[in-house]
């Protein structure tokens, strides 16, 4: 029996940081993004693993090779997107390998629950010619985490962890162990492997096919793919098998109790002798899997000489839940398996054999009033938006909580793609049509900038570009959870460091109109856009002001409305702060979420919204 200290309820998240921890991890490197963040905020409180937030994915991966050269164990996180950012130096590093172990963990996000899309990473550990673990709980997280740092050192390989929003933030047990001391590798100079001229590059690519046939062999041998045999408690049905992995297998286990299902803790390579093996003496394979065909496209390639089914019956497009998955089993054995208990979250119990289940369920969830994603009451962004709105300008966005700002009664937002992309596409729009000219601006937020916004910042000034460049610049990365950044002046470890400020950056880079607002002045704020606008040179404006969370437990000033003033214009719901309410044909402030930014005094014309003396 276990001891019970030994054990803790971590989340994916957590226990891949305590995976670091365990396997000796000297370095761990990221940049925040949902559902990788929680990684390094819990890996930084090692001290005994030095701990940083670079500016984006790609710095991040090159920080970490380094730091692998040199001899450490090192963890690098991100998001899906950020290993876009990162692909550069990740399929190289393929070729050149490692000295001490590397593990790329690639956060992706099924659904879309915090991501402008949902692509599926596994194909980048094909790509690559990268092995690839999946978890399909916290404790395999735990545990694949220092596997992964182990089949990197024996392979001179990176590694990619991957996993999905469902393992990153749902908790299981976890059972705890000790911190090793792995032997201490010296780096030596070798400019045939670190250094990728062609001529060298060339070599190191034959390396890699043959690493990639080891690997193979090792996958087969491997205990990260295991076959779970039926349980007790109904018939059998050994004709059919299940392939699956990560947060499907749980899926897979609970639907399919009576079917064998082979996991894959290893889902690249693909071995095929193990699926072959598995497929013995059966008729039909069940590849259970969110969005992209990735197993099944290979299982069927190995021509396993059975029936293969999949996305046939599996959405190709977020989530897979129970009932998805139970749909399947109902269609091929007519039974409806899941019990009331699984629908206790609508607030009744239902019989498995009540045909009403599905209607009742539906019924209850129409009752939930939908309750849309807003900007916090008191966001420093919001004036912003409500300025460039009543301007009728040309927005072109970027990725952070100010995205929001698409939504009514803002709307605000002419286009969103990717990190630091709203500058760049605000110079095309102008190069492509002068008649846009003194019309489009772009936004970003501060980590953003420094994240991806300085190169397309030069590119604008090169180019000779005319618009509008606003930094919403809060202190803080808040979009993901409140981290650092380099203009806070903090790094994840709790040093104090160099504060950089974008307008300096903008100075530097030949920037001569530059300027730095408050905007919850929104007046000063209009007529400084307004100005900038005219002007046929770049212009550089700064909306600073902390994020108003930052700000919590401050004193604050209280608003209210003035009902004899008020002219029920609705003028100031327009300005969409949450703390501004109508009811009962009467419009107020909410004082338990205002937070007496003031900013809404500015939008009422008959100043019926005052300070509270």
């Amino acid at each position: 029996m276990k001891r019970v200290d030994h054990l803790k309820l971590l989340t994916g998240n957590e226990a891949i940081a305590r995976g670091a921890y365990e396997a000796g991890v000297m370095v761990a490197i990221a940049y925040p993004g949902t559902p990788s963040t929680e990684i390094l905020e819990n890996v930084c409180r090692h001290k005994e693993i030095y701990s940083q937030w670079s500016v984006n994915e790609k710095v991040a991966v090159e920080a970490a090779s380094g730091a692998s050269i040199a001899g450490a164990r090192t963890l690098v996180a991100m998001k899906h997107v950020g290993l876009n950012v990162a692909a550069d130096p990740f399929m190289t590093l393929a070729y050149t390998g490692i000295n001490g172990g590397l593990v790329i963990v690639s956060a992706d996000d099924p659904g879309m629950h915090s991501s402008q899309n949902e692509q599926d990473n596994r194909y980048y550990s094909r790509f690559s010619k990268v092995p690839m673990l999946e978890p399909s709980d916290s404790q395999e997280a735990k545990v694949f985490t220092i596997k992964a740092f182990d089949i990197s050192e024996e392979f001179d390989i990176p590694v990619l962890l991957r996993t999905t929003t469902r393992i990153s933030h749902s908790g299981s047990v976890v059972e705890m162990g000790k911190r090793i001391k792995p032997e201490k590798r010296k780096y030596e100079k070798d400019c045939r492997k670190y250094v990728m001229i062609p001529a060298f590059g060339r070599i190191r690519h034959k390396e890699l096919l043959k690493k990639w046939d080891e690997l193979e062999k090792f996958a087969y041998k491997s205990d990260l793919n295991r076959i779970y045999s039926p349980g007790s408690g109904r018939k059998k049905i050994d004709s059919i098998g299940i392939i699956t992995s990560g947060i499907c297998f749980q899926y897979a286990r609970e639907i399919f109790s009576n079917i064998p299902i082979l996991k894959l803790g290893i889902t690249n390579p693909l071995s095929q002798r193990a699926i072959k093996k598995f497929t013995e003496g059966k008729r039909l394979l069940i590849i259970i899997e969110e969005l992209e065909p990735f197993l099944q496209e290979q299982v069927q390639q190995m021509n396993p000489g059975v029936e293969v089914l999949g996305k046939q019956y599996f959405p190709q497009f977020g989530e897979l839940s129970l009932e998805i998955v139970e749909n399947l089993y109902n269609q091929l054995f007519g039974t409806n398996l899941i019990s009331g208990p699984y629908y206790k979250h609508i607030g009744t119990t239902l019989d498995k054999n009540n045909s009403g289940d599905r209607k009742l369920k539906r019924s209850a969830a129409a009752d939930i009033p939908q309750r849309p994603p807003v900007l916090c009451a008191g966001c420093p962004h919001r004036p912003v938006f409500y300025v460039l709105k009543k301007l009728k300008l040309k927005v072109m966005g970027d990725i952070g909580c100010y995205t929001l700002s698409v939504l009514p009664p803002l709307s605000a937002l002419d286009s969103c793609l990717c990190m630091g992309a709203g500058i760049g596409q605000a110079l095309g729009m102008e190069k492509a049509d002068p008649k846009i000219k003194g019309k489009v601006v772009s936004v970003i937020g501060d980590s953003t900038f420094f994240h991806s916004g300085i190169t397309p910042l030069i590119d604008s000034i090169y180019n000779k570009g005319s618009g509008v460049i606003i930094v919403l610049d809060n202190k803080i990365t808040a979009m993901t959870g409140h981290q650092v950044n380099p203009g806070v002046g903090i790094t994840l470890m709790g040093e104090q460091t160099v504060e950089i400020k974008p307008e300096e950056i903008a100075k530097a880079a030949g920037v001569k109109n530059i300027k730095v607002v408050d905007p919850y002045n929104v007046g000063l704020l209009e007529r400084v856009i307004r100005d900038e606008l005219k002007k046929d040179e770049l212009s550089f404006i700064v909306a600073r002001q902390k994020c108003v969370l930052l700000e919590k437990g401050k004193v604050k000033i209280n608003i209210y409305i003035d009902e004899d003033k008020c002219k029920k214009c609705g003028k100031c719901l327009k300005f969409g702060c949450p703390a501004i309410e109508f009811r009962d044909n009467k419009y107020s402030i909410n004082e338990l979420t205002c937070t007496g930014c003031m900013a809404c005094i500015s939008v009422c014309r008959k100043n019926a919204i005052k300070i509270k003396r």
